[in-house]
C-alpha cells in the first residue's frame, strides 16, 4: 500500500494505531467470498484470463480452510483482513494474486464485507428473537390461569393474566424483529465496483457482481457507496431497542423474583450465589443485560458521532465502525439464549401472585364500572368509588370484606350484586375487546402466535435476500 511514495518505514505507534485485522480479521469469509466474484468479474471484463481466474480462486479458497482451521498467520504489519488475504495469496500462486486488486480499492471492498456480515448477524438474531418469543408463548400457555396485578407507577392497578403480561413482551420482540428485518434490506445493497470514491474504470458488470454475492441490487452513487453506513447505524438501532426491551423484561424478572414479590421462581442453571451469603440466588442473568443495554446504546452513539460531519467520501475515521457493530451483536447473541431458557425454565407460584391480588383495592375499577352500567356518570362514578375505597381503608378491610351497608352508607346505587361485579374472575371476564385480558381472548393470541411462529420455524426464517456462498457456486461450476 505504501509502495513507492512513502521514504520511511511506518513508526511502531502510527503501525499498531492504523491496524484493524485486531477486528477485522472475522470478516475473512465475506472478503473471500467478495474477492472470488471479484475475480470472476475480471474475468467477465478480460482483465484476467480463465486460467488466471482460476488459481486465484482456489488460491482464496485454500486460504478460507487455512484461517478457518486457525492455521493462518496474520499480520499486523499489513493492517487488515484484505492485505493480510491479498499478500498470502500473492505468496501462494504468484504474480497473478497481484492482479486480484485491480480495480478495486478497500474502500468498496470493506463497506461489501461488512454489508454481507451485517445481512448474515441480522437473520441469526432474529432466530434467536423468535426463540425467546416461543419460550414466552410456551410458558404463557403453561401458566394461562395464574392472575397477577398488573401495575402502574409500580402501584398495583388492575388484575390481568400473567399471560397477558408475558405476551406484552412477545408484541415488543415481534417489533424488533421487523426492526433487524429492516436492517437486513438496509444492508442488502452492493457498492461493489464504486472503486475508492470515484467508481470502477473497467466496465465491471456490477449488477452481475452483486447478484454473485446475494445482494438485492446495487448502490447508485459511488461516493455515497463507500463512505454510507447507515445500514450498520440500523442494525445497532435495532440492537439497542431489543436492548431496552430486555432490560424491560430483566426489570420484571428482578422484582418477581425478589422476596417482596415472590412471584417467580428462576431456575438454578440461570441464577448465581453470593462469595459471603450462602442464602442467596442471584437474578444475575437479568442483572447483566440491563447493564449490557447501557453498553450496546453506548454502541450506537459511538456510531453515529463517528459520522457526524465526515466529509464525503472515505475517511479513516470508519475504521471504527466495526467494533461496535461486532461488540453489539456479540452481546444480543449472548444474551437471547439465555433469557429463553430463563424464561423456559421459571417457575410461577400462584398462590403468592392470588396472595398479591389481595392488597391494593384492585377491584375499584370493576366497582367504577358497575355504577357506570346502572347509568351513574363515570365521573361521579369515580368519586363513588373513591369514597368506598376510603371507607375501607378505615375499617381496615378489603372491597370484597366491607359489608354492603358500607356501600349503601356513600350510594344507595349499590345492591347485592355488587360483589359478583368486583371478583377477579368479573374482572377478566369483561376485557374482551381485542388487546384485552379477557381469559378467552388471551388463549386466543397464544395459539396465535403458536401458528405464527411455527409458520416461521417451518416456512425458513426470512434472512433478507438470498445469501452467498462461492464454494457451492464454484462447484456448479
Amino acid at each position: 500500500m505504501r509502495g513507492g511514495r512513502f521514504e520511511k518505514r511506518l513508526h511502531d505507534a502510527m503501525r499498531r494505531l492504523n491496524a484493524s485485522i485486531g477486528f477485522d480479521r472475522r470478516l475473512y469469509r465475506e472478503d473471500i467470498d467478495g474477492s472470488i466474484s471479484w475475480a470472476r468479474a475480471l474475468e467477465k471484463a478480460g482483465i484476467v484470463d480463465a486460467d488466471e481466474a482460476r488459481r486465484i480462486v482456489d488460491g482464496l479458497e485454500a486460504i478460507a480452510e487455512e484461517i478457518s482451521a486457525d492455521r493462518f498467520s496474520f499480520s499486523e504489519d499489513l493492517e487488515d483482513i484484505h492485505m493480510n488475504i491479498e499478500a498470502r495469496l500473492i505468496e501462494r500462486i504468484g504474480s497473478t494474486g497481484e492482479k486480484l486488486h485491480t480495480g478495486r480499492s478497500r474502500n468498496d471492498q470493506v463497506a461489501t464485507d461488512l454489508r454481507l456480515w451485517a445481512k448474515g448477524a441480522a437473520g441469526r438474531v432474529i432466530g434467536l428473537i423468535e426463540e425467546l418469543m416461543a419460550a414466552l408463548v410456551d410458558t404463557a400457555g403453561r401458566e394461562s390461569d395464574v392472575v397477577i396485578p398488573a401495575y402502574t407507577h409500580l402501584q398495583r392497578a388492575q388484575p390481568v393474566l400473567l399471560a397477558h403480561h408475558l405476551l406484552a413482551y412477545v408484541e415488543m420482540l415481534a417489533r424488533d424483529v421487523v426492526r433487524f428485518r429492516a436492517a437486513a434490506d438496509a444492508a442488502d445493497v452492493s457498492p461493489l465496483g464504486s472503486g475508492a470514491c470515484a467508481g470502477n474504470q473497467f466496465g465491471i458488470d456490477r449488477e452481475a457482481l452483486a447478484s454473485s454475492l446475494g445482494f438485492a441490487g446495487v448502490t447508485r452513487n459511488s461516493l455515497d457507496a463507500v463512505s454510507d453506513r447507515d445500514f450498520a447505524l440500523d442494525l445497532l438501532h435495532a440492537a439497542s431497542v431489543l436492548m431496552v426491551h430486555l432490560s424491560r423484561l430483566a426489570e420484571d424478572l428482578v422484582l418477581w423474583s425478589s422476596a417482596e414479590f415472590g412471584l417467580v421462581r428462576l431456575d438454578d442453571s440461570v441464577t448465581t450465589g453470593s462469595s459471603m451469603l450462602p442464602q442467596k440466588r442471584n437474578p444475575d442473568a437479568a442483572e447483566l443485560a440491563r447493564g449490557k443495554c447501557g453498553r450496546v446504546v453506548g454502541n450506537l452513539t459511538s456510531l453515529l458521532m463517528t459520522l457526524k460531519a465526515l466529509p464525503l467520501a472515505y475517511n479513516k475515521d470508519l475504521q471504527e465502525d466495526k467494533e461496535p457493530v461486532f461488540d453489539t451483536v456479540d452481546t444480543v447473541e449472548l444474551i437471547l439464549p439465555v433469557f429463553a431458557e430463563m424464561i423456559r425454565t421459571m417457575r410461577v407460584d400462584a398462590g403468592r401472585a392470588a396472595e398479591r391480588l389481595r392488597d391494593g383495592y384492585l377491584e375499584a375499577i370493576s366497582l367504577a364500572d358497575y355504577l357506570t352500567r346502572r347509568g351513574v356518570p363515570f365521573r361521579e362514578a369515580h368519586r363513588i368509588t373513591g369514597e368506598v375505597v376510603l371507607e375501607a381503608e378505615r375499617r381496615g378491610r378489603t372491597l370484597p370484606e366491607l359489608p354492603l351497608e358500607a356501600y349503601r352508607k356513600v350510594s344507595d346505587h349499590f345492591d347485592d350484586d355488587v360483589f359478583e361485579a368486583i371478583t377477579v374472575e368479573s374482572a377478566l371476564r369483561d376485557k374482551t375487546v381485542v388487546g384485552g385480558t379477557a381469559p378467552d381472548r388471551v388463549r386466543a393470541e397464544i395459539e396465535r402466535w403458536r401458528r405464527e411462529l411455527a409458520g416461521r420455524k417451518s416456512g425458513g426464517r426470512r434472512r433478507g435476500k438470498k445469501t452467498h456462498d462461492n464454494r457451492e457456486g464454484r462447484a456448479r461450476e
